[in-house]
């Protein structure tokens, strides 16, 4: 089979939330789909892993929020690498309550969708939570982040949990590049010279040796020091 037939679905970049009773988590799903118009309704993809999950099994609602183009690197990886079980990450971004009690994430989004659970099938180490609209609206204008500009503009990865997460690429032997880059050794975010880290200060041309040592991971939030030479 060849897996590069897969990677010609077009995907969004969506922040997902989730809970009751004053526990709420958000995840990023680039998963999710409008399954039908009357009535309204969503269909997301979400790992069993992930706290999220556990969390509309539990509350049966969840709202999603459409990423901006917009967004930076450290937002998508507060909500694409960090767990909600080890920290409150939406205390690190403005949020307002909707309809359903559900914490709508406001930051670097376009708009957003409330749900409430209709049914869900089980895709082995995912579930697809099917969910009734009931409340919807426009944050502001801007042009939605896809799956594509996050990984060929934004230099992203896919964290293991994603449904396009690819594990025979990701062991698999880098390609030679031909400058030098180097690789974040915990969430696999390429540092590329010719890219740089504009969201975070560093110009396109930037050497990673020439990277301040203050600098991090846009994704993941890892320490320079954690980079290592793509091979």
């Amino acid at each position: 089979m060849n897996r590069a037939a897969l990677h010609e679905i077009s995907y969004g970049l969506y922040i997902v939330t989730s809970g009751s009773d004053g526990k709420f988590n958000g995840q990023i799903a680039n998963s999710l789909i409008q399954a039908t118009s009357k009535p309204a309704t969503l269909a997301v993809c979400i790992n069993k892993e992930n706290y999220t999950h556990e969390l509309i099994s539990k509350s049966r609602k969840f709202t999603v929020s459409v990423v901006s183009e917009a967004a930076p690197m450290t937002f998508i990886g507060l909500f694409g690498f960090k767990s909600g079980r080890t920290m409150d990450k939406l205390k690190e971004v403005k949020t307002r309550p909707g309809v359903t009690g559900v914490p709508i994430v406001l930051d670097y989004c376009l708009s957003f969708i409330e749900a409430e659970l209709e049914g869900e099938l089980d895709c082995g180490t995912h579930t697809l939570f099917l969910g009734k609209v009931v409340e919807a609206d426009v944050l502001g204008e801007g042009t939605p982040m896809t799956y594509a500009y996050y990984r060929n503009v934004k230099g992203g990865k896919s964290p293991k949990t994603a449904p396009t997460f690819d594990a025979d690429a990701a062991a698999a032997k880098p390609k030679p590049a031909q400058a030098a880059r180097y690789v974040c050794s915990v969430c696999g975010y390429v540092y590329d010279p010719e890219k740089g880290d504009p969201d975070n200060g560093v110009a396109a041309g930037t050497r990673f040796e020439d990277v301040p040592d203050s600098w991090t991971c846009p994704i993941c939030g890892a320490d320079k020091s954690q980079f290592v030479v793509e091979k």
